[in-house]
């Protein structure tokens, strides 16, 4: 890498320092809630990203709406801006997504959700951090060297999509669908969307989600008569013991996760009866399950039906099982991948730590272009503020962060 091409390329970074502060500033101003959120959806913040790009010299746009019926216009933004690099074999994605969360409780609240503030550094406001942050971090990069008049050596293409909230469907998922030409096989993709407050995590792998919900069905009856009925709630009580045997059944380690196992929690209870003196004809709880990869969740669910099926016989009652979230974990990125390289050492050179890929329990948007057969990274500087009331980005790292990128774009190995 020419060092002294990336000290100018990070030097006008720093100069655009003021002007990332406005365009964080206009765009959380413009709520982008999903029609499931009961919002209008993208297109006002979309239309004025676009004459933003316009307005700094980045031109070269393209759009991919996605019909959606429910709200006006019946189209939800997608787009895509290019830089174009030495090389225009590859291209390096970042990706940000234009909607946000509703604010919530507003009483929880020291600042108008929707009115970005500044103090000690930070800005404040829904939308912040989850996903403005990286969304800005990204613009930064390729206005930086637009500015500088240099050229990265592959392609820089910033992709903007919606519903990343609500699932998808009319964003990341549709572009891929119906334009899987955009991809190539040798592009790098970052979704600054999860990190860390110290820059030291970059997420490549998800853990399997299973949700499970179990209905027990037994006989309501007074507490002083327990002969007389089935009581659901005990039942229910000695399924919730069993099921911990699954930490035993499903005991690999994989070190990238942390933890590094599986894990089966009961969480939700639902409630039964009212009073103290009658025995529960009825029981609902929910066990919580996040699953290495290495193992298939029907492998888990089989088991699960093994240990219901006991305790039906023990305790004479009828469990019906249904699943609130099944989703079986992406393809994982490569430790060793390309972009996690590339990532890594960017970091390394702007916040002085060495990153580590590392596996999460939750869901992210990366899974979608891992399933499409592509290696995506999950990296930022963030707080972990996201859906919380009184969200906050921090501004070095939202600039910093953009010197990380444009480290990445100027690796010629």
């Amino acid at each position: 890498m020419d060092t002294k091409i990336f000290s100018k390329i990070c030097h006008r970074i720093d100069q655009l320092q003021p002007e990332a502060i406005e365009l964080m500033k206009a765009i959380v101003s413009i709520p982008a809630l999903g029609p499931t959120n009961n919002g209008k959806g993208e297109t006002e913040k979309a239309e004025f990203l676009i004459g933003y790009l316009r307005s700094v010299g980045l031109s070269a746009i393209e759009e991919y709406p996605a019909p959606d019926p429910r709200v006006v216009g019946g189209l939800r933004p997608n787009i895509v801006v290019r830089v174009n690099g030495r090389n225009r074999s590859k291209t390096v994605w970042i990706m940000a997504h234009l909607d946000v969360v509703p604010e919530g409780d507003l009483s929880k609240w020291e600042t108008k959700p929707f009115e970005a503030v500044l103090k000690n550094g930070k800005i404040y406001g829904r939308g912040t951090e989850d996903n403005h942050q990286g969304l800005v971090s990204g613009l930064l990069t390729a206005k930086a060297f637009i500015d500088a008049g240099i050229q990265p050596e592959v392609n820089l293409a910033l992709l903007f999509v919606s519903d990343e909230e609500t699932g998808s469907v009319y964003g990341l998922d549709y572009v891929l669908k119906n334009h899987p030409e955009l991809f190539g096989t040798d592009d790098l993709f970052i979704i600054p969307d999860a990190g860390e407050p110290d820059s030291r995590m970059i997420e490549v792998a998800e853990k399997s989600i299973i949700w499970f919900k179990f209905k027990i069905s037994g006989k309501q009856v007074h507490a002083s008569m327990p002969d007389k009925g089935v009581n659901a709630h005990k039942a229910g009580a000695h399924l919730i013991v069993k099921l911990d045997e699954l930490y035993s059944l499903f005991n690999k380690v994989n070190p990238v996760f942390d933890p590094p196992v599986s894990t089966f929690e009961p969480t939700k209870k639902n409630a039964n009866v009212p009073n103290v003196n009658t025995v529960p004809g009825e029981d609902v709880f929910y066990l919580d399950c996040r699953v290495l990869p290495e193992y298939e969740l029907s492998e888990v669910t089989t088991q699960v039906r093994r240990m219901a099926d006991e305790i039906e016989q023990k305790f004479k009652v009828q469990i019906e099982i249904s699943t609130e979230q099944n989703e079986q974990a992406a393809p994982a990125t490569p430790v060793d991948a390309e972009i996690v390289r590339k990532l890594t050492s960017g970091i390394q050179e702007i916040y002085k730590v060495t990153a580590q890929p590392k596996g999460i329990g939750g869901g992210t948007v990366a899974a979608i272009f891992r399933r499409a057969g592509f290696n995506a990274a999950v990296w930022s500087t963030i707080d972990d503020l996201a859906h919380q009331p009184n969200e906050y980005c921090v501004i070095r790292n939202m600039v910093n962060d953009a010197k990380v990128f444009a480290h990445v774009l100027l690796e010629n190995k």
